[in-house]
């Protein structure tokens, strides 16, 4: 089961509630966090995997973050871009299985790719991400 939207989240808890399936694709990013709320949760509980689409927030979080140097912190989890923190923030998640940051430029994929090597947030770490995309 697919959806991109947080405003039907409900349908796919409903289904996932009601039917036994393998993995759902949802909208999930340090900026579009609903998912944590009940869907996440009712996939780990279930045993369903989860694709996250949308890491990015269709693009808004490199707008919000844009003017943002990026802090000291990102080094931690060896990070040295806001893409790859972001995408680390997604996967670190107990219930995401892999997201998909969907890319045509070859620069962009080169720079998503280095989110899969190094260090994963913690929960401290995640809360701090999860501000600066606020």
């Amino acid at each position: 089961m697919t959806h991109y939207t947080a405003s039907r989240h409900d349908d796919v808890a409903r289904v996932m509630a009601s039917q036994q399936i393998d993995f759902i694709q949802i909208n999930y990013s340090a900026g579009e966090r609903e998912a944590e709320q009940r869907l996440l949760p009712t996939a780990l509980e279930r045993g369903v995997a989860v694709i996250a689409n949308r890491p990015f927030a269709g693009g808004d979080l490199f707008r919000r973050l844009r003017s943002r140097p990026l802090p000291p912190w990102a080094a931690e989890i060896d990070c040295d871009r806001w893409a790859q923190v972001l995408l680390k923030f997604v996967v670190s998640h107990p219930a995401i299985a892999c997201a998909i940051p969907a890319t045509s430029n070859v620069a962009h994929l080169r720079d998503n790719m280095k989110a899969g090597i190094g260090r994963l947030p913690d929960e401290r770490l995640r809360k701090r991400i999860a501000a600066e995309a606020v």
